[in-house]
């Protein structure tokens, strides 16, 4: 839902969005939105006003926004966990799986960072223009 608010908020080109249209966007209820939109403020990514005729809107150009800033400041859960309990060290497997999977999960978290690093708001604004014009719909 965060790159969805930040691509209409590029597309708005620096005009103030109000969270009702970006709720409508996305189909969900504005609060939800507001909440969403702190934590991109917190992570420096939008500035928002409150009061008529203002809103939210991108802190920079969306091509000095990459995704893994966007997933930085929304994702508060690691996306690979551990159990809460810890398994029985008495066992082979369980004495030393959960560093194993550490080091897996590290790595995987890593590779995805990188991923999303390569991939600029700017850049998912353009490919949902392309979309949209190859399926014969405005954007």
């Amino acid at each position: 839902m965060a790159v969805h608010v930040l691509a209409v908020l590029a597309y708005k080109e620096g005009d103030p969005v109000t969270s009702q249209l970006l709720a409508s966007s996305v189909n969900t209820h504005p609060v939800i939105v507001r909440r969403l939109l702190l934590a991109l403020q917190k992570a420096k990514l939008v500035e928002t006003r409150k009061g008529a005729g203002f809103g939210s809107r991108l802190s920079r150009s969306p091509a000095r926004i990459n995704l893994a800033q966007v997933y930085r400041a929304v994702e508060v859960e690691e996306p690979f966990t551990m159990p809460s309990k810890r398994p029985n060290d008495a066992c082979p497997v369980g004495k030393c799986i959960q560093v194993a999977l550490e080091m897996v999960f590290a790595s995987a978290e890593e590779a995805l960072e990188g991923q999303l690093a390569k991939t600029t708001l700017a850049d998912m604004l353009a490919a949902t223009r392309k979309l949209c014009r190859r399926s014969g719909q405005a954007a």
